[in-house]
This record gives C-alpha cells, sequence and structure tokens, in this order.
C-alpha cells in the first residue's frame, strides 16, 4: 500500500519547470484556447537568465501558475530564427560580434536587456516588459496580477493591498 500512495503522488507533484513554447507554438495555442503569454527573453551569455531559470522558474509554484494560467515561452533574442507576428517577419539583426532579434527590441521597446519577462494580454497585445531578475516572491505578485486579469480592474498597488502569497 505505501507503494501505491508513494507511486501516485508522484504524478501529482508539481512540475519543476514551465512547459516551454516557442513564439510561434505559443500563437498556434493561443488561437485555438486563448490566454495570455509570458515570455521569457533570454541570451545564452546572460548568467542572471540562468540564475533565473535554476531559482525562479524551477519554484514548484511558480512553474505550476505559469503553465496553468499562461502560455510560457523561452526566447532566445539573439536567435537567427525569423519569427512572424501579426503580419510581419521579425529576423535576426548583426551588430557587432553579436546581434539581436528585431521582436525582441519590438517586445522591448528598443530597450534590450537580459533577462526581461514580457507578457502579453489574450489577444497577443503587449501588457508590460520588465527587465531585470526576479526571484519567486518577485514574479509571484505579478505573474498573478496579469494571470487573475486583475490588471484590466486596478492598478498594480490596489492588487498588492489584498495580494497573499502563496510561496
Amino acid at each position: 500500500v505505501l507503494f501505491l500512495v508513494s507511486f501516485l503522488s508522484l504524478g501529482a507533484q508539481a512540475p519543476s519547470s514551465p512547459n516551454w513554447y516557442s513564439f510561434d507554438e505559443a500563437v498556434v495555442l493561443n488561437k485555438k484556447e486563448p490566454r495570455p503569454v509570458i515570455i521569457d527573453l533570454y541570451t545564452d551569455w546572460c548568467g542572471w537568465c540562468k540564475v533565473m531559470d535554476q531559482r525562479t522558474f524551477s519554484n514548484p509554484h511558480i512553474a505550476t501558475y505559469l503553465n496553468t494560467h499562461f502560455y510560457p515561452v523561452k526566447f532566445d533574442a539573439e536567435q537567427a530564427e525569423k519569427v512572424n507576428f501579426k503580419g510581419r517577419d521579425y529576423v535576426f539583426v548583426a551588430q557587432g560580434r553579436r546581434g539581436y532579434h528585431e521582436l525582441a527590441a519590438a517586445l522591448t521597446g528598443g530597450q534590450l536587456s537580459y533577462p526581461t519577462l514580457v507578457f502579453l494580454d489574450k489577444d497577443m497585445n503587449l501588457l508590460k516588459p520588465l527587465p531585470g531578475f526576479k526571484g519567486p516572491n518577485d514574479l509571484e505578485p505579478i505573474m498573478k496580477f496579469f494571470g487573475s486579469g486583475a490588471y484590466l480592474s486596478q492598478s498594480y498597488e490596489e492588487f498588492m493591498q489584498n495580494f497573499k502569497s502563496e510561496l
């Protein structure tokens, strides 16, 4: 019986990271079942991006909430692949030894900084880019503000007056 209970509880455990989608996959999924999108803009050389993966996105509560309320997207801001979004092609722009992807620049208003989390509403409209490292305690209220739709009826400050952390 103990074996069976422990075996069954394995399937009920929270995920150890979000189910990351490509940007194109999120667009397709969003057409079938609209929900907000969170984009983790990163680069492979960004140390804080790696720390955010290890500390923030590996938190079971964060991962579960993102998987349930968003389409979580990992987007390499220096990727070479073309992306078509809202009828426009976005491409990689070489600049010096590296470069940037036009979609990353568009989503951040040209303020490229890594990591940056970008929130889109269920209609794929830009809500907010948030640059910089966010720990689990930083991200939890932000993701719930956008994921619950609270941003539609109140300011973030009003939302925070009644927010109770589940971490």
